[in-house]
């Protein structure tokens, strides 16, 4: 499986030259909304900028699937609250209207009524009675937009104010804890009521044959459902579920056809449709290898049923797309990395059995974002790796890409927010950050999605689900121990990647501080880490300072009654992620369930509380929001007065609610139930 790697923006408080962009857009509950610049649009052809806006309209029409996907009332629950908002005629200046926005912004950055990173449903602050007077205020018309067919207002609000207020109701989006049915404690809508895992899993290990050597991806883009006390697959496909809104997804695609860059590139979108019309996964596959063999192409995409991180089983993907175009100079770093990834590869610490012999077709690059949709929006990955499918790597290689003007708007948002002065030890770490933390952490990104995805491999008959709940984790921890062991090493002050030896220890104090301390500020009070790009950091963070104690490697130091985290020795720490790595990968490798299950569940979910609540109270003085989402751009055509289109204007003037209330306006044709 591959990642969307998330940024910590809170670390990269650096110094850098003044830019007048306005990053800054809207903050709300543990949120704050940027935007992004599209750097060096202008520089593209007419045909290009064309491109770029007609995938740009395809991507933004999938926004519903995700919504749907997430949870089957989360449409309905939507557009009743954007309903409001619009045609509330009484006071909006009282604390429950207040509070009322609040709650549809968070819908908004969630895609639904849980939180993005999370997972746990939003509570809400304004009173169950504001909820009830507002939708009797709805017209006849505005009700029958959101309700159920021959659903009375009454029973509307009852069933709706159940799901919103109701905290015990579709408490967790997609649950990821041990010991319980995780298919039917999850609220998102891969699956249809009454189903349960072990019915989930028996189903498709019928399918497979281990024999294989070229699977599908089982399930990637269905959903599971009971039809007359038998299991069956809803594809979504034109034709299929979520049609409606695919038929447009390609109506957009066939147009930018028209202004494809070459051949290959228009093989790749047509190879796509045909997914799209068929639903046919060796169709998918097939295209995925056209995708990831588009090397020429400048601007490029992704657009699709993609990652299976929101699936507690990974198996099914939800919808995302995103569409960039490449850095060429910032792509010569990558570049270097990708020429030389079977040097990496050959001096792994892993186990020689479980090396590739052969790296074949890995590329990367650093591209520019030109619009997020999906689940890449409003949050956002700062790498891609991909495709998923085990086999086609091997065979054919993967794409990776750093992002880096999403990067830049991290940087340049979290100037001088303080959080370097509150939680770094002293100002060697803080001098050190400001120096070389831009530049390392871009590179960990490139190392993480560029060659540690695509490093190693299973061993023959291992199946790539075999490690389930845990896959995910696994996957991104040894993705990061990959690029976190070979930021130290002197190959990469060899192939000037880093001004100095002493770079990488930037990015090893900031990702030992992070998994250990500062990445609490995403966990509510109380609970503990769910989401499996925290519990990733937190595994290697805990499990290298454990294995550190006899060398006091790491080391927890108090100054006026507050934690510091101090690294004693980087040369040490390096070799413990090695060791690290090589068991990660033997646990990949080898599908050793047992494995993962106790690496996950001793070192990667359980939170110190009296640490959690002095991380909290230390961070809220700061008034920092610990989440970030994003604006996309506005793109328009730009027409003479013959009609000829001479060029596609960018705007960065929209507001989050604009952009939001236009895109449930514009791009919005699923039924509010699927």
């Amino acid at each position: 499986m591959s990642t969307l790697t998330m940024a910590n923006p809170s670390l990269n408080n650096l110094e850098a030259a003044e830019n007048k962009f306005n990053y800054r857009v809207d903050k709300f509950a543990d949120i704050e909304i940027l935007r992004y610049q599209v750097t060096d649009f202008e520089k593209l052809s007419l045909s290009q900028k064309l491109l770029v806006y007609y995938l740009s309209e395809a991507a933004l029409e999938g926004r519903d699937i995700l919504y749907d996907q997430n949870h089957k009332n989360n449409l309905s629950i939507r557009r009743t609250m954007e309903t409001i908002y619009l045609s509330y005629k009484e006071d909006k200046n009282t604390t429950d209207f207040k509070n009322f926005t609040t709650y549809l912004k968070q819908i908004w950055m969630g895609n639904g009524i849980h939180h993005h990173y999370s997972e746990d449903k939003f509570t809400p602050h304004f009173t169950p009675l504001f909820l009830s007077n507002a939708i009797n205020q709805l017209s006849a018309k505005q009700l029958a937009a959101v309700t159920l067919p021959n659903e009375t207002k009454e029973n509307f609000i009852k069933r709706i104010s159940k799901i919103i207020f109701d905290a015990t109701l579709y408490p967790k989006r997609t649950n990821q804890q041990d010991g319980v049915d995780l298919i039917q404690t999850s609220a998102n809508n891969y699956y249809g009521d009454g189903i349960s895992q072990t019915e989930v899993e028996q189903f498709y290990a019928a399918m497979k044959n281990p024999a294989e050597t070229k699977p599908i991806s089982y399930g990637l883009n269905s959903k599971l459902v009971k039809e007359n006390g038998k299991l069956v697959e809803k594809t979504y496909r034109i034709g299929g579920m979520y049609s409606a809104a695919i038929t447009r997804i390609v109506g957009w695609l066939n147009k930018a056809l028209a202004y494809t860059e070459n051949d290959k590139q228009k093989q790749v979108i047509n190879k796509l449709i045909s997914y799209y019309q068929t639903g046919d996964l060796h169709t998918f596959d097939q295209y995925a290898i056209q995708w990831v063999g588009d090397l020429a192409s400048q601007v490029d995409f992704v657009n699709g049923f993609t990652e299976s991180y929101g699936d507690p089983l990974g198996m099914k993907a939800s919808w995302e797309s995103i569409v960039n175009f490449k850095n060429i100079e910032a792509t010569k770093r990558t570049e270097i990395i990708s020429s030389n990834a079977q040097w990496f590869e050959n001096n792994s610490p892993i186990d020689a059995q479980f090396k590739k012999e052969k790296v074949k077709g890995v590329s990367a690059k650093v591209i520019t974002a030109a619009i997020l949709a999906g689940d890449c929006y409003p949050s956002t990955p700062i790498g891609v790796n991909l495709p998923n499918a085990n086999w086609i790597r091997a065979e054919y290689g993967s794409k990776s890409v750093t992002i880096e003007n999403i990067t830049e708007a991290y940087d340049q948002a979290a100037l001088g927010n303080g959080f370097a002065e509150e939680f770094m030890w002293s100002d060697t770490e803080r001098e050190r950050a400001k120096q070389f933390a831009s530049q390392t952490n871009n590179l960990h990104t490139d190392l993480h999605e560029c060659l540690g995805h695509g490093s190693g491999k299973l061993l023959e008959g291992v199946d790539p689900d075999a490690l389930k709940a845990y896959g995910s984790t696994i996957e991104e921890a040894r993705a990061d121990l990959f690029g976190l062991y070979y930021m130290a090493d002197s190959k990469i002050i060899e192939l000037g990647l880093l001004p100095s030896i002493e770079a990488y220890k930037a990015e090893y104090y900031q990702f030992i501080m992070n998994g250990l301390m500062t990445q609490l500020t995403r966990v509510k009070s109380g609970k503990n880490i769910e989401e499996a790009h925290m519990r990733n950091r937190q595994l290697i963070a805990a499990w290298v300072y454990e294995k550190g104690k006899p060398e006091n490697v790491i080391e927890f130091k108090v100054r006026n009654g507050e934690n510091f985290i101090v690294v004693n020795n980087y040369e040490k720490l390096r070799s413990l992620f090695g060791n690290l790595l090589a068991e990660i990968q033997r646990i990949k490798s080898t599908g050793d369930w047992e494995g993962a299950k106790n690496l996950v569940e001793t070192y990667a979910i359980q939170v110190d509380t009296k640490l959690h609540q002095e991380v909290l109270q230390r961070y809220e003085k700061l008034n920092l929001a610990p989440y970030k989402g994003f604006v996309n751009p506005v793109y328009s055509l730009q027409k003479d007065s013959q009609g000829n289109v001479t060029d596609v204007k960018v705007d960065y003037t929209e507001t989050y609610v604009q952009q939001h209330l236009r895109y449930s306006k514009n791009y919005s044709v699923l039924p509010n139930y699927n």
